[in-house]
């Protein structure tokens, strides 16, 4: 009976364990994708983007919409899936283009006042903005979407009129990486706020899309929603590693990434690089949203700022600017908060996290897989 007692005891605890880390590694997976956006931009201009997290909030509110939209068309759950990935990679590569362009080109080089077809879509996302907001807001009237032209036409005007502006008294030299900084804090919270008030403040439930249920594994069951976010995250990354290592462009965010001006001499256009950087980090982000949604369900405006902190943490601990690194750091991170919080507790599972990132700095600074390089002059 003993015997028997002790190796039902083993069996559970193994359970208990296998359980945790594939909690761990779906969660990290998220944080993973995340963190490949903080450490592109960083490994690019040295840039910590911390707007990149908001990029990631509106990836979830994107398929949010997309499943409540298309939900009374019948259309199968994968093609839902689909729809949703695509238009949150759309709709964040918009975000990402724009944060570059409005607030980070004019304080990395020359401004210059916007040109047609950014006015144009500056326009397009205005209207598109209020007529959201009153959409939402069960208020959407004949006025309403007349006014959707001239709403376009004040924001394009407006940002127009800024960068007029900045052109005619543009400084001599690049601004400080402490600007730098500080607008990237500000755009956060500038998504952050206006998420809010187009969505409100309450917390949004993401309809169930993926069918129920899962495959046994070891006496656990592993959901198809964690099955799913663990293969798309793997098969994300795995592109984004093709992409850079074996490409032609990737051989010129390489370049970039280490020397810009050499680059530059090189005959490479290092200013399409950067945006291609922020689309390709702001699309990884828009996938990572709509994986959260599909798998905690609940979702608000806030979901930005603690993922955010949370991917940066993982891109640190892998190596900032190092892309094995931050997928390494990410899915690390995501394994040690679900130990922590099965084994220990729930509250104490980020203090747990961050316990563990200090440990590491202190005995790699530059982290696991990163290197001391010289810094950019």
């Amino acid at each position: 009976m003993c015997t028997l007692g002790f190796g039902q005891l083993k069996r559970k605890t193994l359970q208990e364990f296998v359980q945790q880390l594939i909690n761990g590694l779906t969660l990290g997976s998220v944080y993973a994708l995340i963190a490949l956006g903080y450490t592109m931009v960083y490994g690019i201009l040295e840039l910590i983007n911390f707007a990149h997290g908001e990029v990631f909030m509106v990836g979830a509110f994107v398929a949010l919409a997309v499943f409540s939209g298309l939900a009374t068309f019948g259309l199968p759950w994968w093609l839902l899936l689909i729809v949703a990935f695509l238009c949150a990679m759309v709709v964040c590569s918009l975000v990402g283009m724009g944060l570059e362009r409005l607030a980070y080109r004019p304080l990395l080089s020359e401004a210059r006042p916007l040109g047609k077809i950014e006015l144009a879509v500056i326009g397009t996302i205005g209207g598109g903005i209020w007529w959201l907001f009153h959409y939402l807001h069960g208020r959407v009237s004949t006025i309403d979407l007349l006014l959707i032209p001239v709403a376009g036409m004040v924001a394009a005007l407006s940002f127009w009129g800024l960068f007029y502006y900045l052109s005619q008294n543009r400084p001599t030299r690049k601004a400080p990486r402490l600007s730098l900084l500080i607008t990237a804090l500000g755009a956060s919270i500038l998504l952050q706020n206006a998420m809010r008030l187009i969505v409100g403040s309450r917390d949004r439930i993401m309809p169930d899309v993926v069918p129920p249920g899962g495959l046994p594994f070891l006496g656990i069951t592993i959901s198809y929603t964690q099955m799913l976010t663990v293969s798309v995250s793997l098969i994300s990354m795995a592109a984004l590693t093709y992409l850079v290592q074996s490409t032609r462009l990737g051989k010129a965010m390489r370049a970039t990434a280490q020397d810009t001006e050499a680059a530059q001499l090189m005959g490479i256009n290092t200013r399409e690089i950067i945006v291609i950087v922020f689309i390709l980090g702001s699309c990884l982000g828009g996938i990572a949203g709509v994986l959260f949604g599909i798998f905690f369900k609940s979702i608000n405006f806030f979901i930005g700022f603690q993922a955010g902190l949370k991917a940066f943490t993982a891109a640190v601990l892998g190596g900032i600017g190092n892309i094995p690194g931050a997928m390494l750091g990410g899915l690390l991170l995501g394994v040690l908060e679900s130990l922590g919080s099965g084994y220990i507790s729930s509250e104490w599972k980020d203090v747990f996290a961050f316990i563990v990132l200090v440990g590491v700095l202190l005995l790699r600074p530059a982290g696991l897989l990163g290197e001391n390089v010289p810094e950019k002059v």
